[in-house]
């Protein structure tokens, strides 16, 4: 038997090492090697080289036109449709809702397209139950429960008119070129590799599924992410119904869009209006509360900042953000303090972004501002009232993009004013525009 060699390769960039090490030299990642065993015959043999067929950029050939699945929030977070043969990579914490998500994506599309759903961590009952769950029983799907992947192409080839491939999950999947466990890096890396092949020869459109660490990062070498066309984060909160598809990486798309969805008994729903979903009960004026006009991507979203200060009886005063960067809250407190002359020093700050919506937008430093006002104040802001814009470390209010998207989305949902930086933007809405956090606070006086 020959004898098998022993090398140890890295989870984050993938580079091989002939012994361990607690540092990568490639990567500089501490911890991150991790033992495989390779078998030198099953090493890559070297080909003859062929000249490689020149084309133009403009190409003779039509361009494929995209694969439509019907779930509007879905094709939104992929650039408008599926590319025919492009991979994507799905990740997400356990129990989120992915392979919910992505079997209801295939039976909507598989009364278009012929659809093929293969696990690794199921049995084909357990997803029949599921489906049966969902009322999705009568879609034609097609299922396969395996963890090879020279099966799962063997198949693919056999099936012609297969278009779209579900792998849940590839940590799950084996080739058997290699003698390392399933889930390992190798493993990983070289079943990725096989089905990106795969999806390129075939033209194929196959989403593979992926677990995330602890820390939040995808499961297996980085390396997975850089050579698939698209990468999305399914999110959310664990005490919240809502879910969030987020576009990480999009070879033929934004990376700014977000897909909104709810979670039910029977499945996920899309959100059409996130704005009422986000915004809550703000009929009564409330001290500490400002609506924030924000933008994910092409969508404009409006969503209920919450604060509140109240007197601290400790060494150093909490300062507690959810759904916003406390580094942000930090700098916005410190403006305040120096520009404005309001003081929380000796006080508690708690900012909430109703509804478990992450805000990574700058153009929320207003509202938050606003809102740390009218808690300060414990006076309320006006009343239909939306804010929005970013604050400069000099306290002057700067202009944002696409304010005119944000003021239709305030005055399609009865907003009577807007306060935003210095912008010339036609609205039927009061504009109120404001060149420094000073005049903010003489209008709320």
């Amino acid at each position: 038997m020959a004898k098998l060699a022993t090398k140890y390769v890295c989870r984050e960039c993938g580079t091989w090492h002939g012994k361990w090490n607690g540092k990568c030299e490639g990567c500089g990642g501490w911890n991150s090697l991790v033992e495989e065993i390779v078998d030198a015959k099953n090493s890559l043999k070297k080909n003859p080289t062929a000249a490689l067929e020149l084309v133009s950029l403009e190409g003779v050939t039509s361009l494929p036109a995209r694969l439509v699945s019907g779930m509007e929030e879905f094709d939104r977070v992929c650039g408008g449709g599926l590319v025919p043969g492009s991979v994507i990579l799905v990740g997400g914490d356990p129990g989120i809702g992915k392979s919910t998500l992505l079997l209801q994506v295939a039976s909507k599309l598989s009364h278009k397209a012929p659809c093929l759903y293969v696990s690794g961590e199921e049995g084909v009952d357990q997803i029949r139950l599921r489906a049966h769950r969902m009322q999705l029983d009568k879609a034609p799907v097609l299922l396969a429960a395996t963890s090879s992947v020279s099966d799962i192409i063997s198949t693919t080839a056999a099936a012609q008119d297969v278009q779209f491939l579900v792998i849940d999950s590839i940590q799950t999947m084996a080739t058997h070129s290699l003698e390392s466990a399933p889930g390992s890096v190798a493993q990983v890396r070289a079943s990725a590799f096989e089905l990106i092949q795969c999806a390129k020869e075939k033209n194929i459109i196959i989403v593979l599924v992926g677990h995330v660490t602890k820390e939040g990062a995808l499961a297996g070498p980085k390396v997975l992410e850089h050579m698939v066309d698209t990468v999305l984060y399914f999110e959310g909160e664990k005490h919240y119904p809502y879910r969030i598809l987020r576009a990480i990486k999009n070879r033929f798309g934004p990376t700014d869009e977000i897909g909104i969805f709810n979670m039910v008994e029977t499945g996920l729903e899309e959100v059409s209006n996130p704005s009422k979903l986000f915004l809550g009960d703000h009929r009564d004026a409330s001290i500490g509360m400002a609506i924030y006009a924000g933008l994910e991507g092409s969508r404009p979203l409006l969503a209920e900042i919450q604060t509140l200060v109240a007197p601290s009886y400790l060494p150093s005063p909490r300062r507690t953000a959810v759904g916003i960067e406390p580094s942000r809250l930090s700098m916005i407190l410190a403006v305040l303090e120096a520009r404005v002359n309001i003081s929380f020093g000796t006080k508690d700050v708690y900012v909430n972004v109703a509804g478990g919506l992450k805000i990574t937008e700058t153009a929320c430093d207003l509202a938050v501002a606003a809102a740390l006002i009218s808690s300060h104040l414990k006076k309320p802001l006006p009343q239909d009232s939306v804010f929005f814009g970013e604050v400069g470390l000099g306290g002057e209010v700067r202009r944002v993009q696409q304010a005119n998207l944000r003021l239709k989305e305030a005055e399609k949902l009865g907003f009577a004013r807007a306060y935003f930086g210095l912008d010339k933007v036609a609205s039927p809405l009061q504009r109120i525009s404001l060149n420094h956090l000073s005049d903010l606070l003489k209008e709320l006086r």
